[in-house]
């Protein structure tokens, strides 16, 4: 399988448009309708969105993942969240649109589409149920053992809002290890 996703990416790259960003820059904008679907080649991003003025991140993005506004791509709605590079990234882009005609025209496209958004789902369910589940320490030892290079790689007032804490909870935790 893996040799076959390789091969897929490497011909949705192909139909992709190739880009560099700088840290900081917002790929897709919370409340507008997303144009665009990226590919991590490099770098790292976050989701998130605005609640009465704080910054929620609800996801992080690094190579070999997907950015998209999942309503925009089916529904055509405006993004619920922003999405925001958070290192230097290279990521391939093409627009919504054309990503559904080649879903169409391209059977390997549309199975890999199917088969991402399958897992993603999974990813997301697993996530809900560790927020209402686990302790803010618990769901820290899950980050750290699941994904390492958030903890390496990500600021940590980012990860305290993505575990629901605030940065000092987050730092006491620490601390206890």
């Amino acid at each position: 399988m893996q040799a076959k996703h390789s091969e897929t990416i490497e011909n949705i790259k192909k139909i992709f448009t190739r880009h560099e960003f700088p840290a900081k820059t917002i790929l897709v904008n919370e409340g507008f309708v997303a144009e665009n679907i990226f590919y991590i080649e490099n770098g790292a991003a976050r989701v998130w969105f605005d609640h009465d003025g704080k910054e929620i991140t609800v996801q992080f993005l690094f190579e070999g993942d997907f950015i998209a506004s999942i309503e925009s791509i089916i529904s055509g709605e405006k993004s619920w969240y922003s999405i925001e590079t958070l290192e230097p990234v290279t990521v391939y882009s093409v627009s919504t649109e054309s990503f559904k005609q080649k879903m169409e025209q391209l059977p390997h496209v549309r199975e890999f589409y199917y088969l991402y958004i399958q897992q993603s789902l999974l990813s997301y369910q697993q996530r809900m149920v560790s927020q209402i589940k686990n302790t803010p320490e618990e769901r820290y030892k899950e980050l750290l053992k699941e994904f390492p290079e958030i903890i390496k790689r990500i600021p940590q007032h980012y990860i305290a809002s993505y575990l629901g804490i605030t940065s000092v909870s987050l730092s006491r935790i620490r601390n206890r290890r």
